[in-house]
């Protein structure tokens, strides 16, 4: 069983930036594919960007694009989603989650393992 751990939601106002970072106390992220999804109240939960494990690629969907980065750190075992120019619609709960094999990258039912969540409000 993978564990992650999800940080960095917040209350942010428009225009603004946070960082959210994904780790893992009980394994080794470096051999999964990382991705993020986003759940807003009564919606689903909707593919944000994934990372390949070695970090060599990286997908996003069109609403983030330009906008967001996701980025990983094997060293420190860490995957991360700077968020940049945040709008109210961006508002969340982002989880992370991890695969092994790859294709598909927005379908979640290819992810194998979930975090928590982590809150992100945007509004003024």
């Amino acid at each position: 069983q993978v564990q992650l751990v999800e940080s960095g939601g917040g209350l942010v106002q428009p225009g603004g930036s946070l960082r959210l970072s994904c780790t893992s106390p009980t394994s080794t992220l470096s051999i999964y594919h990382v991705g993020w999804f986003r759940q807003a109240p009564g919606k689903e939960r909707i593919f944000v960007s994934a990372i390949r494990y070695n970090g060599a690629d990286t997908y996003y969907a069109d609403s983030v694009k330009g906008r967001f980065t996701i980025s990983r750190d094997n060293a420190k075992n860490t995957a991360y989603l700077q968020m940049n120019n945040l709008k109210p619609e961006d508002t969340a709960i982002y989880y992370c989650t991890v695969r092994e094999d790859s294709g598909s990258w927005g379908d979640p039912n290819q992810y194998i393992y979930w975090g928590q969540g982590t809150q992100v409000t945007v509004s003024s």
